[in-house]
């Protein structure tokens, strides 16, 4: 008899081959047979009608805090995954000093969005060094495997502290030399890779952009020499992609002699932007480069609702002077008063934020029970607005105020700009991508 004999199930193995229904056994932990009707098990699990697969691996995450205290690494856990690796777009937790944990805190709260009190609660920072980091997140057992990469944000304000973040002036060559010794001993030490993020769209929470993005060559190659050095880890990269950025990162992949990961995106501001970057990234694997385009699934959103950290009124006066208000409260208010609804829908102010609201509602939907990764652009709140001749904020807030409050629109802000997910497909169907 076997272990464990996991029956009936739609085997999908990862080979690329047909899916079939098959039996999977498991002995020792280990799978010993996949195939037509099994012996029986000590356990049997019926998986009739149900996919079987291999663990995930999901390589582009953001536990660096989470997983010094979760076991479970939930979500992640509760979704097939088995390996997750942290420590992507150039933040995350170490190296750190104790004065510098509030800014790394307020990094990863601006470009990540997961809250300051969270993270100041819930981890501990009882480490300094990257290696201590590792001890830190291998002295408890998890559910899944997990793999750290050395973010650029911690590095870089770790030896260059204010300066590293407020790009008023490059690194000294001995600093440059330092941020390298570090790597190599993290990357010896277990350290998957390291990371950057060389974009505009990532922010920390007070509003500087992150420490990767002015980094010049001369701090990135020496970064790469280290690299080279250690003979081990990953380039992780998180650009807007300019011109002339592929040249660069691809002579610090060479430097390295390290494989190369980009995030690949479509972005509505260049939407061919993306067909660029993959053909750099093929000619690159043609030079000989490991390059690979990291591509998501479905297209990349934001949450807007009226107890999220960003929603259309946010920056309104009005919505500002209920701040002391819990967020029930907040509902009642808008519930009962007429008024209120009014001058926050049709008397906001013009500036930055409600531009780059007016432009999301034409993409923002409302979330559902049932989840869809491929809504209508029809259903948008700016189309339901302009078939029913109404403001788009007005339905917005119509929308947000369901659910006693809690009503949630999903922005497709990326990887969306047609309205469908045939890019995404396209992008994942490449042979130098891989799914993030």
């Amino acid at each position: 008899m076997h272990d464990l004999v996991i029956r009936g199930g739609i085997v999908v193995d990862g080979s690329g081959n047909a899916p079939r229904t098959a039996d999977v056994a498991v002995d020792n932990g280990l799978i010993t047979a996949v195939g037509p009707q099994a012996d029986r098990g000590h356990r049997e699990i019926d998986a009739a009608g149900l996919l079987v697969t291999p663990g995930f691996v999901d390589i582009h995450t953001h536990y660096d805090g989470q997983a010094t205290w979760d076991p479970f690494i939930t979500p992640s856990s509760l979704h097939g995954v088995t390996t997750v690796v942290f420590g992507n777009c150039g933040v995350g937790f170490a190296p750190v000093r104790q004065d510098a944990v509030p800014y790394l805190i307020n990094l990863m709260e601006g470009v990540e969005d997961i809250p300051e009190t969270v993270l100041a609660e819930g981890v501990a920072f009882d480490w300094e060094s990257f290696p201590e980091y590792l001890d830190a997140l291998a002295a408890t057992p998890k559910v899944m495997d997990i793999g750290a990469q050395v973010p650029h944000g911690a590095l870089r304000f770790y030896v260059m502290g204010e300066r590293g973040a407020d790009h008023s002036e490059p690194p000294t060559p001995e600093e440059i030399e330092t941020m390298g010794v570090l790597l190599e001993e993290a990357l010896r030490a277990g350290a998957l890779g390291f990371t950057t993020s060389r974009t505009i769209k990532h922010r920390a929470k007070d509003g500087r952009f992150t420490p990767g993005l002015t980094a010049h060559e001369p701090e990135l190659f020496g970064l790469a020499r280290a690299m080279k050095r250690a003979g081990r880890g990953v380039i992780e990269v998180n650009s807007d992609f300019g011109p002339g950025e592929f040249d660069i990162l691809r002579e610090a992949a060479q430097v390295a002699g390290r494989p190369l990961s980009c995030l690949v995106i479509q972005v509505d501001r260049a939407p061919d932007l993306w067909r660029e970057t993959m053909a750099q990234i093929h000619a690159a694997r043609q030079e000989g480069i490991d390059a690979t385009a990291q591509v998501g699934c479905r297209p990349i959103g934001v949450l807007l609702g009226l107890e999220t950290s960003a929603h259309p009124f946010m920056t309104h006066p009005e919505w500002m002077a209920m701040g002391d208000l819990t967020p029930e409260q907040r509902y009642r208010r808008l519930r009962r008063d007429a008024e209120l609804r009014r001058v926050l829908v049709h008397g906001h102010p013009q500036n930055e934020h409600t531009r780059a609201m007016d432009f999301a509602l034409t993409r923002a939907y409302l979330l559902g029970d049932e989840l869809d990764y491929e809504p209508d652009p029809a259903r948008s709140v700016t189309a339901i607005a302009t078939e029913q001749n109404r403001h788009p904020w007005e339905v917005a807030l119509e929308l947000m105020m369901r659910e006693n409050g809690k009503a949630l629109l999903l922005n497709t802000f990326e990887n969306y700009t047609e309205g469908d997910l045939n890019i995404v497909r396209e992008m994942l169907t490449d042979e130098a991508s891989i799914l993030a």
